[in-house]
């Protein structure tokens, strides 16, 4: 017979005394709010008895934490499933109970961006925003620092020195696994390779631009990487960009595009590119690049992973926000990309 998890047990797990246990377990003492978790992490790995209480108590004397999110374009299907997953990822976290606001930004000028991490950030205990580095956004990122609340990077990260840090995809490695897809799967050696971005200041753009074109410098010199095209994630714009590249380079073997604006792009490629031996890499798996691997328009898709990206925004955040916590610089965490080819679309 499995012996029964005591008091004891859970101290000896948590690395307190039983007297700590007892205080979380029947709040007769205060306990520090790190401590308590401490004790109920240990206890719901044992398997005690009573964590389902000790949860109970927590929620009786914890204020509700409040967690913001500046997104993009309200209308833009990647954008309202992270809003989703966000929401979600916030509703279902235990034992600390918060509650996700989301802003999308429509106006995406600077100045624009940075009024609203401001009037966001007045209201909730921990900020993160998907932004352009500009001089606008990190002093509106300082001024939240100064005020007390920590403001992280999601996606693309940006300059501002007290940002609280950085969640998204490493984009040094997604540049260079595009830049490997280019030239491992094109039937030529040579040849002329275009590349987009969605503007020259997203960070997270202009990493994976750098690195996409390190690596084929280093790897693959036959290809010529042209000049940069910018997109502004706009399907429209993309879709003129790149019927304009189409006719101007006969020559060309590949195309990457590091951000948004791939519906337009595909739209032109379709149109304009059936015949051409094109090695395509773009981002975020939907029903337009679904579609565009499975009938061969596109060859690779690099793709965020939304619910892990929205659980590790909502753990940092609540991190950053714990009595106490002590954050030494900018905190990186970055996640590892889901790849989609033609051959696992099932």
């Amino acid at each position: 017979m499995k012996n029964k998890i005591t008091l004891h047990d859970v101290a000896e797990a948590a690395g307190v005394s039983t007297a700590t246990v007892d205080r979380v377990l029947n709040s007769r003492l205060p306990v520090r709010e790190g401590t308590t978790l401490r004790v109920i992490a240990a206890a719901e790995k044992l398997g005690y008895h009573a964590v389902g209480l000790m949860r109970a108590r927590l929620k009786e004397r914890v204020p509700v934490r409040h967690l913001g999110f500046c997104l993009q374009k309200r209308n833009d299907h990647f954008y309202q499933t992270l809003a989703a997953a966000l929401q979600q990822a916030a509703a279902q976290n235990q034992p600390e109970t918060c509650v996700a606001h989301i802003t999308f930004m429509d106006a995406l000028e600077p100045a624009a961006i940075a009024e609203q991490l401001l009037e966001l950030g007045s209201k909730v205990d921990a900020l993160a925003v998907v932004a352009v580095d500009h001089p606008h956004v990190t002093a509106a990122v300082e001024s939240l620092f100064e005020q007390g609340t920590p403001c992280f990077a999601l996606l693309s990260d940006i300059s501002a020195p007290h940002r609280a840090g950085y969640i998204g995809l490493d984009n040094r490695q997604r540049g260079r696994t595009a830049a490997w897809a280019v030239s491992r799967l094109n039937r030529h050696t040579t040849g002329e390779v275009g590349v987009f971005v969605g503007s020259h200041r997203y960070l997270g753009h202009e990493l994976a631009e750098i690195s996409f074109r390190s690596y084929l410098r280093e790897n693959a010199p036959g290809f010529k990487v042209l000049d940069t095209l910018v997109n502004l994630e706009d399907p429209q714009l993309a879709y003129e960009a790149t019927l304009e590249l189409l006719a101007r380079h006969p020559d060309l073997v590949g195309l990457h595009l590091t951000g948004g604006g791939g519906a337009g792009v595909i739209r032109a490629l379709r149109e304009d590119a059936a015949d051409r031996q094109l090695v395509v890499v773009c981002n975020e798996l939907n029903a337009t690049t679904r579609a565009a691997l499975i009938d061969g328009v596109v060859d690779l898709v690099i793709h965020t992973p939304q619910e892990r990206l929205a659980q590790t925004a909502v753990a940092q955040m609540l991190a950053a926000t714990l009595p106490g916590a002590v954050v030494a610089g900018p905190q990186q965490k970055l996640l590892a990309m889901d790849l989609f080819t033609p051959e696992n679309m099932g």
